[in-house]
């Protein structure tokens, strides 16, 4: 932890500078040479620190030193703090003056020697083996016998990027097993009578490749040349000892990313015979990924799981309980099962605590483990620990102070991508010009993961949404940040001095304690939902305390659903540095324009203030903002005129604003928005103002209300044109509506399903030509990437056919009260369509068999799983495929749901279709 905050701490200086020298501000008398000074000590303090957080678990002197220089560093990132906001606040309140004013900044110097110790990571990894007593290894029989299936079968291609010489990898955390896979397969006499040289190297870190080649040519009986130091000469060698010759090589413990140290050794490999393979043991999906080259296969990327409680327990229990006597392994054995829950399934983990236990011979000192946390335990700091280090270590100071952050989270916490990188900006670990903070925390995450450090991930396609930690690996991170205060006295907290986030969401409190007040550096402060003792068990928090505007250097702060007035909103008008604030859910009726003082603000969240009806013009003072989400304020009836000054805004969260009607004329200069929830008319463009806005993604809600709209034909059908939504490339759900918010949401959502009330709608709108409807809907073709598409409100007769294009990549598609509709496209012949909704299509009156895809010419295949039929009220009748395409022919053989609901006048279902998709009919 000292090298990463020490790290953050230069880069805020070099920072600091180059950013006053830029705005030309003159620094105060002497400053600049100070801090010019500091940064050169810490750079000194830096060199030595790899080695001092190795030296610190065998020196408690190195311990203190570190937590003495990480104490002393987290101070001068508090005076970087202070002075930061003294400027900013110095230049609002007096904008036209050009010198700052005095400010206390300087700190004495470290009062503590600076020493260079020598590196034993090495000693710490050891030298790894391809021996292996079986009688030691719970588990891994399936995952071992796998492996050595992939090994025996058949070689690479020469197109797999090693010259017909597969690489297959194994995945995991430090201490999960990956070394003793190997081994197992290293010595399965499958493997031994397939491969004609069998080979182990140990590789570890730095990858060397003179050794490796070295010990290759070694296994392999070659003969070497005389100076072992020049590695072309060493590879020629290597060359002619495997030549023609059928290997297994595993390359056990490989850290390096660089992929200019593995080339030279691989194309030595590719001499190999057909069906030669090389197995790496890694931490890294990073270096498996690199290793193996362009071609990469998920079946030779190996991510090796943890043990069962079984496996585990047989695994602790042989250690731990070796020595004892019958009665004694009887008595322990209850509370050594529940001790094995604490290594959740970690090999290295319950040989460490079998080893502890196996020393103590009363149950009162096995209790003693079980109550204990684990990262607390000496020996398991000692013995576990330093292995997790060595991932640890491999870090950037940034990257360990992300990783170590998620020491925050309960155990068994599910941790939302997302969101933690909203924490690390707002904790400064993205950096101080982080303009581009989403995309580098995206990163940052991105490289913890591929490390094998985070586990059970969801995924939105191959984005992943969420992840949860390993137990011990939690414990881990707890242990990095154990000098950081821990207590259920909140009061507690507030004495602490490095304190920089807090968090009382939910807390049963009477009240937000005074105290709060002394944490002066504190970043990040949660508030949220909280529930305070009292008469009114409901009552959040009434007003937004006094107290919290002296916290000048918070960053994020989170007062979500509580109540308090709008004249409470004030107070956080005085917090300069502030970035991410939420206010969302707090029943406010206005938005103070004292918002507008918070220059630094990234995110403001007022989402569902439903009696809020418009936004300050001050809100656009906000030059830095990315992103609003004013979600379900169901009252808004406009945005700010000055929105075009907010040219950095990319996120506007606008679902459920039904008052909201018409867009400013500005908000069609705001062109690198990626988020925008709904599109409403603009300067009197339905959606032509749209044109430029190719960043778009995700979700998109049009509103296009063609009944009431002046405009002649041709200049309704051009504006839907001018959209252009077919250059998106990355919007992937497409809502169209023929309506405006205020009338569709006014009167109700409500579906209607008599024929009269059909007929009353149709005749309503015969004013306008349905052939507008159609050109409309003809001119909004959306890229073939989009992924849903609901079609609402139109009056259209027919349906574009752009809908059943071959090419889109559609998978499910809503068509909802499209009255004039009588009949329906042939949507089978979309080729990922899964799910189908029709409802209150009133003048559909025969569904026929091209509706699945199906012609007198070809029959398509239907991948459709759902389908979906509601209040057709004229539907009558649905044609049944023939005897002949019942036999021969594959019709929605994946439909699992079929609904049909008030359609009424349809008497007959076709039976030989049913008959078909009975199998896999399921509602």
């Amino acid at each position: 932890m000292a090298d990463a905050i020490v790290s953050v701490v230069l880069e805020r200086i070099a920072a600091l500078v180059e950013e006053k020298i830029r705005d030309e501000v003159n620094l105060v008398r002497g400053v600049k040479k100070e801090i010019l000074k500091l940064s050169a000590d810490l750079n000194t303090v830096r060199n030595v620190l790899d080695d001092a957080e190795t030296q610190a678990y065998k020196e408690k002197s190195i311990k203190d030193w570190l937590t003495s220089l990480e104490n002393t560093t987290y101070e001068m990132d508090d005076v970087l703090d202070e002075w930061n906001y003294s400027i900013l606040k110095f230049q609002i309140e007096q904008p036209s003056a050009d010198v700052v004013p005095p400010n206390k900044c300087t700190k004495d110097r470290f009062d503590f020697a600076i020493t260079s110790h020598p590196s034993d990571r090495e000693s710490w990894r050891g030298q790894s083996t391809s021996f292996i007593d079986l009688e030691e290894v719970h588990g891994r029989k399936l995952e071992s016998e796998a492996l050595v299936r992939k090994l025996v079968g058949d070689g690479a291609s020469s197109e797999e990027g090693l010259g017909g010489i597969r690489v297959i990898s194994i995945v995991g955390v430090g201490g999960l097993g990956k070394t003793t896979l190997a081994q197992l397969a290293y010595n399965s006499s499958l493997v031994e009578n397939c491969f004609e040289l069998r080979i182990w190297i140990c590789v570890s870190d730095p990858f060397d490749v003179i050794g490796i080649a070295n010990g290759i040519i070694e296994k392999a009986g070659g003969s070497k040349p005389r100076d072992t130091k020049q590695l072309d000469m060493l590879l020629v060698f290597l060359t002619k000892s495997i030549s023609g010759k059928k290997f297994l090589v595993i390359l056990d413990d490989v850290w390096t990313e660089d992929d200019s140290k593995w080339e030279p050794l691989k194309n030595a490999l590719k001499s190999g015979g057909p069906g030669s393979k090389v197995l790496v043991t890694t931490r890294s999906e990073r270096v498996a990924k690199m290793m193996m080259g362009e071609y990469i296969k998920n079946d030779q990327i190996h991510l090796l799981g943890v043990l069962d409680d079984e496996d585990c327990w047989s695994l602790l229990g042989r250690i731990a309980l070796c020595g004892k006597n019958k009665d004694q392994c009887e008595e322990f054995e209850n509370t050594g099962k529940e001790i094995t829950k604490k290594c959740n399934g970690l090999p290295l983990a319950a040989k460490t605590l079998g080893s502890l236990l196996r020393f103590k011979t009363t149950l009162e000192e096995w209790e003693s483990v079980l109550s204990s946390e684990i990262w607390k335990l000496e020996e398991v700091e000692d013995d576990l620990f330093r292995h997790l280090f060595l991932s640890y270590n491999e870090l950037s100071p940034t990257l360990k102070r992300c990783f170590s952050y998620c020491a925050v989270f309960p155990k068994d916490t599910r941790i939302y991508v997302d969101e933690i990188i909203i924490k690390w900006m707002a904790m400064g670990y993205l950096g101080s010009k982080a303009d581009d903070w989403k995309v580098k925390g995206r990163g940052y995450f991105d490289n913890l993961a591929m490390r094998s450090l985070f586990q059970d991930f969801e995924k939105d396609g191959d984005k992943i949404e969420s992840f949860m930690m390993h137990d011990i690996v939690h414990d881990f991170a707890q242990f990095l940040r154990k000098n950081f205060p821990r207590s259920k006295n909140i009061v507690a907290y507030c004495g602490a001095k490095n304190v920089r986030l807090l968090s009382l969401r939910r807390c049963d409190l009477q009240g937000i304690p005074e105290e709060i007040e002394k944490l002066i550096h504190l970043m990040w402060l949660d508030l949220g939902s909280n529930i305070f003792a009292g008469d009114d068990l409901n009552c959040g928090l009434q007003e937004i305390p006094l107290e919290i505007g002296n916290l000048s250097q918070l960053i994020h702060l989170d007062l979500s659903q509580n109540k308090f007035c709008s004249e409470d909103l004030k107070v956080i008008g005085k917090l300069y540095n502030l970035e991410f604030l939420r206010v969302d859910q707090c029943e406010l009726k206005e938005i103070s324009s004292e918002i507008g003082n918070l220059s630094r603000l990234i995110h403001l969240n007022l989402r569902s203030n439903r009696q809020v009806r418009e936004l300050p013009e001050s809100l656009c003072n906000l030059s830095k903002l990315e992103s609003l989400n004013v979600n379900w304020c169901d009252s808004l009836c406009g945005l700010p005129q000055g929105i075009h000054r907010l040219m950095k805004l990319k996120h506007l969260y606008s679902k459920g604003t039904h008052s909201l009607v018409q867009y400013p004329k500005g908000i069609a200069e705001l062109t690198s928005l990626v988020t925008l929830n709904k599109v409403i008319p603009c300067d009197g463009s339905l959606v032509g103002w749209l044109k430029n806005f190719n960043r778009l993604s995700q979700e998109v809600e049009l509103w296009i209300e063609i009944s009431n709209c002046c405009d002649s034909i041709e200049v309704v059908v051009e504006d839907a044109r001018e959209a252009e939504l077919g250059k998106n490339t990355h919007i992937q759900r497409l809502r169209i509506n023929f309506d405006s918010p205020s009338s569709m949401y006014g009167r109700g959502k409500q579906v209607k399903h008599t024929s009269s009330s059909a007929s009353a709608s149709t005749s309503a709108s015969a004013s306008t030509s349905s052939s507008v409807w159609n050109d409309v809907l003809d001119a909004l073709h959306p890229h073939p990437n989009l992924q849903q598409l609901i079609i609402s409100q139109y009056n259209g007769s027919r349906l574009p056919g752009w809908i059943v294009s071959p090419l889109n990549q559609l998978t499910f598609i809503e068509l909802y009260q499209c009255e004039c509709l009588a009949s329906l496209p042939p949507l089978g012949k979309l080729p990922l369509l899964e799910t189908v909704w029709i409802v209150g299509l009133y003048e559909l009156e025969y569904v026929g068999r091209e509706f699945l895809g199906i012609s007198t010419t070809t029959t398509t295949s239907v991948v459709v799983k759902k389908l979906t039929f509601q209040y057709c009220s004229k539907w009558k009748e649905w044609e049944d495929i023939t005897a002949e395409e019942e036999e021969e022919y594959p019709i929605m053989p994946c439909l699992t749901h079929l609904a049909i609901e008030i359609c009424n006048v349809l008497t007959e279902l076709p039976q030989r279709l049913l008959r078909k998709v009975s199998s896999s009919l399921k509602h």
